[in-house]
């Protein structure tokens, strides 16, 4: 699987050099994983200039689709195999975080503009990226997020409608560019999801009490990120008991080069940082 934290990598040649269209503080840096076999090298763009030697794995999809459940066996998973790995959710995982989502996901809070929704989930992003994943993220963790930017594309895009390209921007400013390194879709058909949703009514939001034709929009606009970007995700049937979600689900992470990559880059991190 190609590893790019930034479309303009594949426009670099070689190790260190910078392109003209990324600001003078990110970097390139190569990885060579599982690469090795095909002779190949990868690039990751870095934010700030900081080498990223953990892996960013996203868990995607709409309300019910099990996304929460499977995330945290996802965590368990990799630090019963021996992985330093974290949880994130959106929105939330921060202290500022948690007060915004306060904020989007009240009943109180009907009255909500489209755009300003989209803004407050691109401010409790740029929390969470600064203040947790990207530092996780330097340190070799495995972040393994509760979803990500693309989210705020599937709500705010595909389902309120608002122009994609000015969320896709709100989103490049939250995340500095960051992008996961695999994306998993769990697909749900709506009435499954609804029917699963509404089965707690104590964890039902405002985002789950919209028509059922908002949620049809969400999955729709899904389905159209995975068709744009088919390498970097994974779409899983999510229609099925959670115990084969999750066997897919965690085949699907083994099996690729991530866990593989992670360790290398962690070890390339240490000998970078090591006084000369």
């Amino acid at each position: 699987m190609v590893v790019r934290r930034c479309s303009l990598l594949h426009r670099c040649l070689a190790f260190g050099t910078r392109s003209p269209s990324l600001r003078n503080d990110t970097r390139l840096h190569p990885v060579a994983g599982a690469a090795r076999r095909t002779g190949e090298w990868r690039y990751r763009a870095t934010v700030q200039a900081n080498f990223l030697a953990g892996v960013f794995i996203v868990l995607e999809g709409v309300d019910g689709s099990g996304k929460s459940t499977i995330a945290k066996r996802l965590v368990r998973a990799l630090q019963d195999a021996g992985q330093r790995a974290i949880l994130t959710r959106e929105p939330g995982g921060t202290t500022t975080g948690e007060q915004i989502r306060m904020v989007l996901l009240g009943h109180t809070s009907s009255s909500i503009l489209p755009t300003t929704e989209m803004l407050l989930f691109a401010a409790a992003r740029a929390q969470l990226v600064g203040e947790v994943i990207a530092p996780a993220l330097r340190d070799g963790v495995i972040v393994v997020a509760d979803r990500f930017s693309d989210s705020s594309l599937a709500y705010q895009w595909g389902a309120r409608g608002l122009q994609k390209d000015a969320v896709i921007e709100a989103q490049k400013l939250a995340t500095s560019g960051l992008e996961p390194d695999l994306k998993i879709l769990l697909d749900l058909p709506i009435e499954a999801a609804v029917q699963r949703r509404m089965a707690d009514m104590d964890e039902v939001n405002r985002l789950d009490r919209e028509v059922i034709q908002f949620h049809s929009r969400v999955r729709d606009a899904y389905h159209s990120l995975v068709e744009a970007d088919p390498v970097r995700w994974r779409v899983i049937d999510a229609n099925r008991a959670e115990d084969e979600v999750w066997s897919e689900v965690w085949l699907t992470v083994s099996s690729s080069d991530l866990l593989v990559q992670c360790q290398i880059q962690s070890h390339a991190e240490r000998e970078r940082r090591k006084p000369e």
